[in-house]
């Protein structure tokens, strides 16, 4: 059997992590028809409500805002974001909406930070996320720009740019400089790759996992959150004290 085999083939946990420690899930796709995520409000219901039973208390759903193809703004995050509230209270859950936006580091980006119109979370955390083919060239300059600004920058799923899975310095890097770090809960169940899983260990090892997110787009990842609930590396990230969800 290779490594690879013997690695995939870890002991996993008895029982799912308990996940309501969290309190806040910050990175999710549930606005509907707006972006790759829910397309339907009863598919956003239905998400909330499985969400809630995994003990999670409050949603912070960050549609995408993406020059070329997903063209969202303020107003059209707000309205989605005032229909789903609608939608829970008439359903009746008891859980907690916002929205905010995961912005897309692309030709569209720059100017909305130089004119300050992103949305911000928390104690002013952005989430951006990379181009998957290459790290833009002014990302350096761009990170300075929005921190002098006021920002905390929180980048999506570090684990998923795969021009980085052999230069983990490179993330090093960014931590240096303050960036936050969101895992991807589901890069731990091996979605998307097993390097990306092995990198995802690797950064919960190292201790530069600073939020956890579910990424939720449908049923398909409610699945895969669920399978990754029995990762050891989950449980030791819950149990590192480090994550600040539940701050939100």
């Amino acid at each position: 059997m290779s490594l690879f085999g013997n690695w995939f083939k870890k002991k996993k946990l008895e029982k799912p992590v308990d996940l309501s420690p969290l309190v806040t899930d910050m990175h999710s796709h549930l606005i509907p028809g707006i972006d790759d995520g829910a397309p339907d409000m009863h598919t956003v219901l239905t998400l909330l409500e499985q969400m809630a039973g995994l003990g999670f208390r409050k949603i912070i759903t960050t549609p995408h805002i993406m020059a070329d193809l997903y063209k969202n703004n303020e107003e059209i995050i707000r309205k989605g974001e005032a229909e789903v509230k609608k939608a829970i209270k008439e359903a009746g859950l008891n859980i907690a909406f916002e929205a905010v936006a995961e912005y897309l580091v692309d030709e569209g980006f720059a100017p909305m930070v130089k004119e300050k119109r992103l949305m911000t979370f928390g104690d002013n955390y952005v989430l951006i996320e990379l181009p998957y083919y290459s790290p833009p060239q002014n990302l350096s300059e761009l990170l300075f720009e929005m921190q002098v600004a006021g920002y905390k920058v929180i980048l999506a799923h570090p684990e998923r740019y795969v021009y980085w899975h052999g230069m983990f310095s490179k993330l090093e890097e960014l931590k240096d400089r303050e960036v936050f770090f969101q895992l991807n809960t589901i890069s731990l169940s091996g979605y998307y790759s097993l390097p990306t899983k092995k990198i995802s260990e690797k950064l919960i090892d190292a201790g530069m996992i600073d939020f956890l997110g579910s990424d939720m787009h449908s049923f398909q990842y409610f699945k895969l959150l669920e399978k990754a609930l029995y990762e050891p590396a989950l449980e030791k990230l819950l149990n590192s004290g480090k994550l600040k969800n539940s701050g939100l």
